[in-house]
């Protein structure tokens, strides 16, 4: 699995309502939430992010409610992946679970690293990152074999409780 685009970075303990406020919960079509994705810190965040973006951040990314609302928004804005330094296990859950989003935890180094509007592309089963726009080759660990095909699969729904102990068990 590759992943191509631009990071979008952002700090420590950013919340499910930053990520979507709370106001457009009632919302149900993940491309009106998309409209509103990150407009609780970055209220530009959805005129700069593209197709296969990718966010960066510090500790504690999507703290907060358990809301999925929070991965559909930013899946459908454009984000393919999220490298933070940690993720609040619900929303880490959630990204898998729905298969929409590629969680990655990362550490300081990789974060340093890391700038908004750095364009990289993301080899998430060598666990490797190519920042394109500087020239770097950076490690990061790879996604467990299991996270990888469930998010292959499009989320946890779509695959047969024995085959995923199949999977498990490889």
């Amino acid at each position: 699995m590759r992943i191509r685009g631009y990071v979008h970075k952002y700090g420590d303990k950013i919340d499910t309502d930053v990520i979507i406020p709370g106001v457009y919960l009632k919302e149900h079509d993940p491309k009106q939430l998309a409209k509103h994705a990150m407009e609780g810190i970055d209220p530009d965040f959805v005129k700069r992010v593209r197709e296969g973006d990718v966010i960066v951040a510090g500790r504690s990314f999507g703290v907060g409610s358990s809301r999925e609302h929070a991965v559909y928004a930013l899946r459908y804005a454009g984000i393919r992946a999220i490298l933070a330094k940690s993720f609040s296990r619900i929303f880490y859950r959630n990204c898998i679970n729905t298969g929409l989003i590629i969680p990655i935890e990362i550490g300081d180094d990789v974060y340093r690293s890391l700038e908004t509007g750095d364009l990289v592309e993301l080899y998430v089963e060598e666990g490797r990152l190519r920042v394109e726009s500087k020239g770097l080759e950076l490690k990061i660990g790879p996604p467990s074999r299991i996270v990888i095909e469930i998010i292959r699969r499009g989320g946890l729904l779509n695959i047969d409780p024995e085959e995923l102990k199949r999977i498990a068990s490889q």
